[in-house]
């Protein structure tokens, strides 16, 4: 078994050293085979010499890519994932806004049969430790229903900065992806029910970080309109043949 795990940055320099050192325990206390692949989002600190010096004792293949501008972080974790080798392929935020622990729960769901697992804070059993302000808890319950109005149905949190992906579902998903902001999330979970995947919803423990790079004013204004767009991008997907019985 192998897994493959993606970290966005965007100029991160700050506190990428203390997530790439979590992680680097996390698995090295477990006998798995492990791929770590960092995409710098085009920084402007020092975050690409932070990373190359703070996972040296990382236990396992380690990538470090560096986009030339910055691009978005859906952008960044669609290059990374397609990058990504292992049988299993997770995405996480550079804050570990989950602690990566909890990549145990979603690996479990992808073990019994499911394609795409997300990690979610709105589940029962789901762990808010630290909460965000009201304005940008609001603002993501608002966007999450005008998505499953218009995109996909029944999940409670698309936007959880969490998810894993058997390696076939990955690639098909990715590869489709337009969307290059925020609201890539919900484009993959669009697609991954329009061509058949399994999907699960698994709560996680959770703890905002103060340091969002989503606006609660602007980002969510394009977030919408990107609902739309991925509605027109994707009309004849899954149309004429599932992917998955």
């Amino acid at each position: 078994m192998k897994i493959s795990l993606v970290i966005p940055a965007f100029n991160e320099a700050a506190r990428i050293e203390k997530t790439l050192e979590e992680i680097g325990r996390f698995f090295s206390e477990r006998n798995w085979e492990c791929e770590l692949i960092v995409v710098d989002d085009g920084s402007s600190d020092r975050t690409s010499e932070v990373v190359a010096s703070a996972w040296r004792s990382f236990p396992g293949e380690k990538k470090l890519l560096r986009n030339h501008a910055n691009s978005g972080k859906g952008y960044s974790v669609r290059r990374g994932i397609l990058e990504a080798t292992g049988e299993y392929a997770f995405f996480s935020d550079a804050d570990l806004s989950t602690p990566i622990v909890e990549i145990e729960k979603l690996l479990a769901g992808l073990r019994e049969g499911f394609d795409v697992v997300l990690g979610s804070r709105d589940l029962p059993g789901s762990d808010v430790q630290i909460h965000q302000n009201f304005m940008r808890e609001m603002m993501g319950r608002i966007f999450n229903r005008i998505a499953r109005c218009l995109t996909f149905k029944g999940i409670h949190d698309s936007q959880c900065g969490f998810k894993g992906f058997r390696r076939d579902a990955a690639h098909t998903l990715f590869s489709l992806q337009r969307m290059e902001g925020f609201s890539f999330d919900a484009e993959i979970l669009y697609l991954a029910q329009r061509l058949g995947f399994r999907v699960k919803e698994i709560p996680v423990i959770w703890r905002n970080s103060p340091k969002s790079r989503v606006s609660v004013w602007k980002d969510p204004v394009f977030m919408l309109l990107d609902l739309v767009r991925m509605r027109y991008y994707h009309r004849h997907c899954g149309k004429s043949k599932k992917h998955r019985n």
